[in-house]
């Protein structure tokens, strides 16, 4: 907590300030730069050291001023932190003290100006980056953080590092080149005066060139070599100058016992080589603990820790000193608390930074990583969706192989299987035909034992059984033939049996195939299930992202015209109008687009011509809100105005149905009904403001014609006749002048008779090719506004060529002014301009009409402009003949003449504002006249 100073306080500050700063050629004591550092704790800022500090007299002896900046300095690098805010307003103090002695080209004077100049950039640079304390002390961390780990940043703070290092070397130079080494070398107290300063300049120079490599460094990894090279020249050459200065003062005897000045390298850091940044290594600068206070007490100062006086005697003196010590022993403890705690939270703070930093930098890792899986996951579904779609094509390749396989086999299982039944029932069949065989057989062995018995009976009765011997041969020879047979048929059989086993054995092997095909089939079944099942899903997504896109567009299409039907109730609108025929013009396009919704299936479709309905109709809306302006009626223009919100209200319900994909035919059908209802209502309005001049326009366009006829041709004639009644009249100047006007006004008004007479021909052939069968009054009641424009542009070359001849006449008889034939001139180019324009929107660009127009337009300008340099040309006779003659004047007649010259000027001046003035204002009102000739 700051604490209030007691006037013996303020006393004791003073008196330090006084001895600290004062005209002895000798370095100031370190004791009493002590005490005004710590008065700056007390008061928690710098108000009552520069309120005393600016009391010395420094304007007047150049020791006082050098010593000033010395104390100003230290304050400043070691000083409560508010007071490098306090200072900023005594910068003005320390230019202009360095301004008067900058006077003194050598010595203190040089020196002078050169500190005070480093002073003021200090608080420069720490104006613009605040985060720096006043020694420049910060860790890595906070380096990176206060220039927001920006490239920007660091690139700027290291010009600013530079420009400071600049100063620190001009001031040590200025310094070293003053000393004298037989007068003011380093061990006298003259040379320590002049060279004490550079201990706090020492210390802000390592801050600052450390500061530089690293940021060099830093900005040699993000930004090409190219761009750095100025920056690694200003470096080199500092670096050079800075070894230099620490060279010098580790020589002198002086600043051996104050400060250890660590050496810099032989080399400069080579910035393009990142391996030295890893050698790289901060050298600090270590000030020797400060000279202990002196025994004397003729200068002593206040004491460190308390400004209360301790001088009072009596009694309670020691008791006074031991409150004192107290006092201070308080205040030091509360400064040391008051630190550490700022230490911590400077600490907490890092820590914090560093890890949102680190939080940050995961994110972002993460969020790369992510991004990356993603595009990894998006080549691999597409290298899955061509892995699927050969599968496809395999399988069905497969498929229809294994088909014909299949078929080939069951052909031949089929035909094989048909060769086997009738192998069996073959073999049926012979063992049957064996089964009678043998019965057959079992009867003939029966047969033949009774054979036997019957040759044991013949054999007995051979005489008598003489005619079974036939008999018997036969039985004997079917024997035989049955035993072929039998043979025969075995054969057969073993035959069909080796043929049934190898039929086996192969329908085995076809089988076995078979199941295997099954398998296969089965294994590539569920294969293409699972593909067409992921194919499906994917389906599904592709049908819901595109649908989302299909509602997020028409969506925005709704946006827009519930934008448009929003906008009808906007009072700014009511200062618009439109013509009703642009606005019949804009029916067929919002019709188109309300057809090809009904067609619109696909989502590309739907999209476009969502987008297309929404902005023909939003346009449409807008430009017939602009239209009912235009009627005379606001009962009628309010109807069309809810007819144009109720259209929009059905459109909105078109782009809902095409949003959801309903049917939309109804919808459609009352917009286009709405859509007709709007544009009979503008035609109503259109026939309304026409009226009866509708029929008429034809007739009021022939009669403007035939009147800017007659202006034309009765202003050529009067032209002609001033000519001859001036030639008769007047002579000299006066008739040069009249003759050169009216021949150019008579060369100008030729000119306009040959522009309205190609006028004419165009106008004819525009007519004839835009009326179809129509005749020419339907075709100027049809095209009424280019029909307005034609009589606009016909009553303005009339009017123009009447002011013209005005002017002429008065000209020529010494009653008007030459400026008012140049206006003339002028407004009649103009007009004429007008005709042209009206003209020439109609008309074909390939007509030869139109060029032979075009030029008769250039022959009306070029006459126009004759005129004005005619114009100028005679005011320069007339003012050569009017040249006046002061040849005779005295001196008053002079000045009379040259003050009432200075007051027709002043008067000419404000009659030439109030003209412009009331220019403006009739251009405006007849601007105002022929927008509503227009409507």
């Amino acid at each position: 907590m700051a604490r209030e100073y007691s006037p013996r306080d303020l006393e004791k500050y003073a008196q330090a300030l006084q001895k600290a700063i004062n005209g002895n050629e000798t370095p100031v004591k370190q004791k009493h730069v002590r005490s005004a550092i710590i008065g700056t704790f007390h008061t928690q800022s710098a108000k009552v050291f520069w309120a005393y500090a600016l009391r010395l007299p420094s304007m007047d002896d150049r020791i006082v001023a050098w010593k000033l900046c010395h104390v100003v300095h230290k304050v400043l690098r070691e000083g409560h932190p508010l007071c490098l805010v306090d200072s900023q307003r005594h910068k003005k103090d320390l230019d202009a003290l360095g301004k008067l002695w900058g006077h003194l080209r050598e010595g203190y004077g040089r020196m002078i100006k050169l500190y005070t100049a480093l002073l003021i950039n200090k608080l420069e640079f720490h104006r613009r980056n605040p985060r720096f304390p006043g020694h420049l002390g910060v860790t890595a961390e906070e380096l990176e953080s206060i220039a927001g780990n920006d490239i920007n940043n660091y690139f700027e703070m290291t010009v600013e590092m530079f420009d400071y290092l600049d100063h620190i070397l001009e001031l040590q130079e200025a310094v070293f080149g003053s000393l004298n080494m037989a007068r003011s070398n380093s061990m006298t107290s003259a040379g320590q005066c002049r060279l004490a300063p550079l201990i706090p300049c020492i210390q802000d120079a390592s801050k600052l060139y450390d500061y530089c490599v690293k940021i060099m460094f830093k900005l040699h990894m993000a930004l090409p070599p190219d761009t750095l090279q100025g920056h690694r020249e200003r470096f080199l050459k500092q670096f050079r100058a800075l070894r230099k200065f620490y060279e010098s003062t580790s020589n002198l005897q002086y600043f051996k016992d104050l400060i250890a000045i660590p050496p810099l390298p032989e080399n400069p850091p080579n910035f393009l080589i990142m391996g030295d940044f890893r050698t790289y290594v901060t050298q600090e600068v270590v000030v020797a603990p400060q000279e202990p206070p002196e025994p004397d007490h003729e200068d002593e100062p206040p004491s460190e820790g308390s400004l209360i006086d301790t001088t009072d005697s009596g009694s309670g003196g020691e008791d006074r000193n031991l409150v004192s010590m107290a006092v201070h022993q308080e205040i030091v403890n509360e400064r040391e608390f008051l630190r550490s705690q700022c230490e911590k939270l400077r600490h907490e703070i890092n820590t914090l930074m560093s890890k949102s930093e680190r939080d940050v930098t995961k994110l972002q890792e993460k969020i790369t990583n992510l991004e990356t899986d993603l595009a990894t996951k998006e080549s691999e579904l597409v290298q899955e969706r061509q892995v699927k779609e050969d599968l496809l094509n395999q399988s069905f390749a497969v498929a229809q192989s294994q088909d014909s396989e299949q078929k080939m086999k069951n052909e031949k299982f089929d035909k094989l299987k048909e060769l086997y039944v009738k192998l069996r029932d073959e073999h049926i069949q012979k063992i049957r035909e064996k089964a009678e065989v043998e019965k057959k057989l079992a009867s003939t062995m029966k047969d033949l034992e009774r054979l036997n018995e019957l040759e044991l009976e013949k054999q007995r009765l051979a005489e008598s059984e003489t005619q079974k011997t036939t008999e018997l041969s036969a039985l004997k020879k079917d024997k035989e033939l049955f035993n072929m047979e039998t043979e025969i048929l075995k054969k057969s059989v073993n035959d069909a049996c080796r043929e049934r086993d190898a039929m086996k054995v192969e329908l085995s092997n076809i089988t076995q195939q078979k199941e295997e095909l099954k398998e296969r089939s089965e294994e590539l079944s569920s294969r293409l299930m699972n593909l067409e099942e992921e194919l499906g899903n994917e389906q599904k997504e592709l049908q819901n992202r595109l649908q989302e896109l299909v509602s997020s567009s028409v969506s925005n299409s709704e946006n827009i015209l519930k934008h448009a039907i929003d906008e009808l109730d906007n009072p700014a609108l009511t200062a618009l109008t439109c013509s009703p025929d642009y606005l019949r013009s804009l029916t067929n396009g919002c019709l188109e687009c309300l057809e090809r919704s009904l067609s619109a299936k696909e989502p590309s479709k739907i999209i476009t011509t969502a987008s297309s309905i929404a902005h023909r109709h939003a346009i449409y809306i807008l430009q017939g809100r602009a239209t009912c302006n235009a009627s005379p009626d606001i009962t009628f223009g309010e109807k069309m105005a809810e007819a144009c919100r109720m259209l929009g209200e059905l459109v909105l319900k078109v782009l809902k149905g095409l949003r959801e994909n309903t049917n939309t035919e109804k919808y459609v059908n009352g917009a286009k009904e709405k859509l007709e209802e709007v544009a009979s209502l503008a035609d109503s309005i259109n026939v309304s403001l026409l009226g009866e001049k509708a029929e008429n326009l034809a007739d009021m366009l022939e009669s403007e014609m035939l009147e800017m006829d007659k202006a034309i041709e009765e202003a050529a004639n009067r032209i002609q006749d001033m000519l001859t009644n001036s030639r008769a009249a007047d002579s000299g100047i006066k008739l040069e002048v009249n003759e050169k006007i009216l021949d150019s006004c008579t060369t100008l008004m030729q000119a306009i008779r040959v522009l309205v007479k190609k006028s004419r021909f165009l106008q004819a052939e525009i007519v004839g090719q835009g009326r179809g069968t129509a005749s020419a009054k339907e075709f100027y009641k049809r095209n009424h506004q280019w029909t307005d424009g034609f009589i606009s542009a016909a009553k303005a070359v009339a009017v123009a060529a009447k002011f013209l001849l005005t002017a002429a006449d008065k000209v020529v008889t010494s009653n008007g002014k030459l400026e008012q034939l140049v206006v003339a001139a002028q407004e009649i180019a103009a007009s004429t301009a007008q005709l042209v324009v009206a003209s020439r929107v109609k008309a074909d660009r390939n007509s030869t009409n139109l060029q032979a127009l075009t030029a008769a337009s250039k022959g009306v300008t070029t006459a126009t402009g004759t005129v004005v340099a005619t114009v100028k040309d005679c005011g320069q006779l007339i003012d050569e003949a009017e040249e006046l003659d002061v040849s005779n004047l005295t001196l008053h007649q002079a000045k009379r003449l040259e003050m009432d010259s200075q007051v027709r000027v002043l008067e000419l001046e404000k009659e030439l504002e109030q003209e412009r003035y009331r220019l403006a204002r009739l251009r405006r009102h007849h601007y105002q006249l022929a927008g509503e000739n227009e409507t």
